[in-house]
C-alpha cells in the first residue's frame, strides 16, 4: 500500500478533513484483479493513520513518546464500487463530534472510472488511544490536548458468557496447534438465534498483534474472513467448490467489526458465525462474535457483522451478481 501525503510538523487540533493517496495491496486482489474486503479496510485504515500523520502525530511517536497505541476499535464499512489491483484511490478522512471517549472519523474512498469519479467506499471508524500497560517502566509525555479526551486504559471485561461444564471443556479442549478446530454443534449461550452457524477455536497468533501483546482491528478482520471461509466449507459451500463447479465468488458490501475488550498474544479464542438474515435470494449477513477464554469461562471480546452477496466470473475483467441456488440457500438458511 503506497501513502502520498503532505505531513505537518507540529500537531494541529482535529478540525478540517485530511485527504490521503492510497493503492491497495497485491495481496488482497484475491479472485482474479478484484480487491477483497479485508484490503478494502485497511484503506480505510491507512487513511485514518495518515490523519495522524498530517496533524503532527503519527502512531510511531504517539507510542514512543507518549505511550499511548492507536486503536481502531470500531470500523464500519460499505463498499459501494469494486477495487481494482493497480487501483489509485483518494481517501478523505473527516472528523466527526464523539462524546463516547473515542475519536471518530467518517472516510470516504473515491476512484477514478471511465464515467467521472465513483465513490466506491465509505465507512464510519472510531479510535481510542490505548495507554502502554507493557512497558511500564517507560516515561511518556502528555499526549497532546486535542486528543487527550481519547486517552484510555485497558477496557473493562467484557459479557461474561456462562456455559456447562461439558461444553466449556469441550470448546477449551478443541485448543489446536495451527489453524484451530471447528464445530458445527455450537452452544445455545453462544448464539443469537437458530441460524446456522459455527464456532471456531483458534489462537492468537503473533501476526495479529501491535504494540507487543495486543490483538488489533486488522486480525478482526482476517479472524471474520476466515472464519467465513470456515463456515461455507463446514456447509458444503466452499469457495473453491462453487468457483470449480459454477464459476462463482462471495462478494461483499458491508462489514464491521467493534471491540468489546481485548484479546491477548496466544490467548485461547472462540469465534462463531451464525447467519442471522437472509435477503430474499440474494445476500445473507452473519453475526461474528468473539469470545476469549478466561478464568474458567468465556468472555465476548469482539463483534461483527458482515454481508455476503455471490457473483459469477464472466472473464478476467468482469462479474455480474447472481441470485443464490437451492444449495446455497439451504447452506445459508439451514434445513
Amino acid at each position: 500500500m503506497t501513502v502520498t501525503a503532505a505531513t505537518t510538523p507540529a500537531a494541529t487540533a482535529p478540525t478540517a478533513p485530511t485527504s490521503t493517496t492510497l493503492r491497495p495491496r497485491y495481496e488482497g486482489s484475491n479472485i482474479c484483479t478484484w480487491i477483497g474486503f479485508k484490503h478494502v479496510n485497511y484503506l480505510v485504515e491507512e487513511a485514518v493513520l495518515d490523519w495522524f500523520r498530517q496533524r503532527g502525530t503519527p502512531a510511531r511517536e504517539l507510542f514512543e513518546v507518549h505511550g499511548v497505541g492507536v486503536d481502531l476499535v470500531d470500523v464500519d464499512t460499505r463498499i459501494l464500487h469494486a477495487l481494482h489491483m493497480d487501483d489509485e484511490v483518494t481517501a478523505t478522512v473527516t472528523p466527526k463530534p464523539a462524546t463516547d471517549g473515542l475519536l471518530r472519523f467518517a472516510v470516504v474512498v473515491e476512484v477514478d472510472r471511465p464515467e467521472g469519479r465513483l465513490k466506491a467506499v465509505t465507512s464510519k471508524v472510531a479510535v481510542a488511544l490505548r495507554t502502554d500497560t507493557w512497558h511500564t517502566g517507560a516515561p511518556a509525555d502528555p499526549v497532546p490536548d486535542h486528543l487527550a479526551h481519547a486517552v484510555a486504559g485497558a477496557p473493562a471485561a467484557g459479557e461474561r458468557v456462562e456455559l456447562d461444564a461439558a461444553a466449556t471443556q469441550a470448546l477449551a479442549q478443541a485448543r489446536p496447534g495451527g489453524r484451530g478446530t471447528v464445530t458445527a454443534d455450537v452452544p445455545a449461550a453462544l448464539r443469537t438465534g437458530t441460524g446456522p452457524a459455527v464456532a471456531w477455536t483458534w489462537r492468537i497468533p503473533y501476526p495479529y498483534c501491535h504494540f507487543t501483546t495486543r490483538a488489533q482491528a486488522s486480525g478482526l478482520l482476517r479472524n471474520m474472513e476466515e472464519v467465513v471461509d470456515l463456515f461455507l466449507d463446514a456447509h458444503g459451500v466452499s469457495i473453491r467448490t462453487l468457483l470449480d463447479e459454477q464459476a462463482w465468488i462471495p462478494v461483499v458490501p458491508h462489514s464491521r467489526v467493534t471491540w468489546r475488550g481485548e484479546l491477548l498474544l496466544e490467548e485461547v479464542a472462540v469465534t462463531v458465525l451464525e447467519v442471522v438474515h437472509v435477503f430474499k435470494d440474494l445476500t445473507y449477513t452473519a453475526r461474528v462474535d468473539t469470545y476469549v477464554h478466561r478464568d474458567g469461562g468465556l468472555e465476548k471480546v469482539a463483534t461483527g457483522e458482515i454481508t455476503h452477496g455471490y457473483a459469477l466470473i464472466d472473464g478476467r475483467t468482469s462479474w455480474s451478481l447472481v441470485p443464490f441456488d437451492e444449495r446455497l440457500l439451504t447452506a445459508v438458511r439451514g434445513a
